[in-house]
């Protein structure tokens, strides 16, 4: 008898370890969030999201107030739009700025809001038109590398013609 009873408790200090690595796992790779806040939600449009994915978060000068909701393509206006749910304890003006940002160097992707001057609050279901798209790393090397190449065949070019 006292041996099934220590292997019941045993066993459930194990299932108890268990589940809270498969949280912590969760938690950590931004599968997870327990977030029992009021929020709002907001549409954005961006020419390009890049990495953006569903979950990730949304900043304002480094705090998280948010996260997005879901990612979809708008085929009347070809952009994709960008659904967020905010907390209600965060009110940002009409006129904010929304941006695609990078943690680190190739880090994951975030929004980051930016809060402008006007009076009058956004209000759920507003949709922020002042937004910059991700910057795309392979675009960047391309652009670099034409220019490189314009420049060379530019200073080759008045080499010969003297």
């Amino acid at each position: 008898m006292q041996r099934s009873k220590n292997d019941v408790w045993v066993g459930l200090f194990v299932l108890v370890g268990a589940a809270a690595i498969l949280f912590l796992a969760l938690q950590s790779a931004n599968l997870l969030s327990l977030n029992f806040q009021q929020t709002y939600r907001l549409d954005a449009k961006f020419d390009n999201v890049g990495g953006l994915k569903p979950k990730a978060a949304v900043r304002s000068a480094g705090v998280l107030i948010g996260r997005v909701e879901s990612i979809a393509f708008d085929d009347k206006s070809f952009q994709a739009r960008v659904t967020m749910a905010l907390e209600s304890r965060y009110v940002f003006p009409k006129d904010s700025s929304l941006k695609i940002l990078t943690s680190g160097l190739l880090g994951e992707q975030y929004l980051g809001l930016e809060p402008g001057a006007d009076v009058k609050p956004m209000l759920a279901g507003d949709t922020i038109s002042n937004t910059q798209s991700a910057v795309v790393l392979e675009n960047l090397i391309s652009q670099f590398l034409y220019n490189k190449a314009a420049d060379g065949s530019a200073s080759q070019g008045s080499k010969d013609k003297k």
